[in-house]
Order: structure tokens, then sequence, then C-alpha cells
């Protein structure tokens, strides 16, 4: 009978033993709480759902006078080759809302404000339009040499002047009002009656 008790208490004193184990080995895995990144607020997940957000596009027509001076018979004569392009072309403006962060979103407690303080507007493109874009006129002296380049630099220049007078007629600003009006429209659809909405300034 003695014998019985104290296999019974070895083998209890053994499964305690093993129970021990297990749980320190397991335990951390089963009791640990899942650690996830904390998720960024539902109204900045909103508004970043419209990514770049295309506020307002401008058509603009440039003429591009460009000449290539050259001296001919040892610089006695002066000579020149010369285009002049027509050029037409989309300038887009508009804001990138992947560069939007935590800070840049205010919510009031009663969930009724917000604040919100957009990146600012930015030029996404000044794309010339091959089918309306045409060199009008394209004149060589008999003494000038023809530079085959002349109308790709009148293109690259049309370019570069197209997003001057876009901007010169105020696609930024248009681009801001318009792109307001839109966020401004989607924080009221998500419950919001008192939107607050500025622009950083411009680098």
């Amino acid at each position: 009978m003695a014998v019985g008790r104290a296999s019974q208490s070895w083998f209890v004193a053994a499964l305690t033993l093993a129970l021990g184990l297990v749980l320190g080995r397991f335990a951390p895995e089963w009791f640990k709480w899942d650690k996830h990144p904390e998720p960024l607020p539902d109204v900045i997940t909103q508004v970043r759902e419209l990514s770049r957000l295309e506020g307002v596009s401008y058509h603009v027509e440039r003429v591009v006078d460009l000449k290539d001076k050259q001296q001919a018979l040892f610089g006695l004569i002066s000579a020149e080759d010369a285009i002049l392009l027509v050029a037409s072309g989309d300038v887009t403006a508009g804001v990138d809302f992947g560069k939007l962060g935590p800070g840049d979103v205010s919510v009031s407690a009663d969930r009724r404000s917000v604040t919100l303080h957009l990146p600012p507007v930015e030029i996404f493109s000044a794309r010339l339009d091959n089918e309306r874009t045409y060199v009008h006129t394209r004149k060589t002296d008999a003494l000038a040499e023809r530079k085959e380049s002349l109308e790709t630099e009148a293109r690259r220049a049309a370019e570069q002047t197209l997003r001057a007078a876009a901007e010169e007629g105020g696609i930024q600003k248009r681009a801001e009002q318009s792109v307001e009006r839109t966020v401004r429209s989607l924080m009221r659809s998500l419950g919001f009656s008192d939107v607050h909405i500025d622009f950083r300034d411009r680098a």
C-alpha cells in the first residue's frame, strides 16, 4: 500500500514538473497580445484614397520663335537657321495626398469639426499635344547650316513656356480652389459639419 502511494506521489510530481515545463515553454505564445501597427485615422485613410487629385487642367497655345545664329565666310557674313513653332499642350495641377501625414488632420472630440493641412498644389504635367503642335515656318539662310536638332529644341522650349504660361494664368490658385471643394464635400459626406482647410506653403 505504501509502495502504491509512493508511486502515485512520484507520478503527480512528474506530471506537475512536465506541466510546468510546457507552460514555461508555450504560455508566452498562448497569452501574449497580438500587436499590430496602429492604423491611421479613418479621415486620413479616406482622403488618401483620392491619391493624386487633379484640380484643374489648362490648355495653352504658344508660339516659339527659335533661331540659331551662325557666322559664314570666316565670320564676314551673319546667317541663321530659324524655326517658328506653334505649340499646343495641356498643363495639369493638383495635390498629391500621398504626402499627407497624421499631423495634418485634426478631428474634434465630438467628430463634428475637422481641420486639414493639405500638401501644396503642384504641377503634375506639362505636355505638348503633338497632333496640334506644328512647324509654321522653317527658314535656313543660303550660307547657314541647317541644324537638325532645332525643332527638338523648340519643342523642349515650348513645354517650358506652357508651364510658365499656366503659372502666370493662376493655375495653382485655381487648382487649390477645385481641390478644396472636393475635399470639403468628402468631409461633409463623412459627417463633419465644420470643415477647415488650408494648404502648406510651396517650397
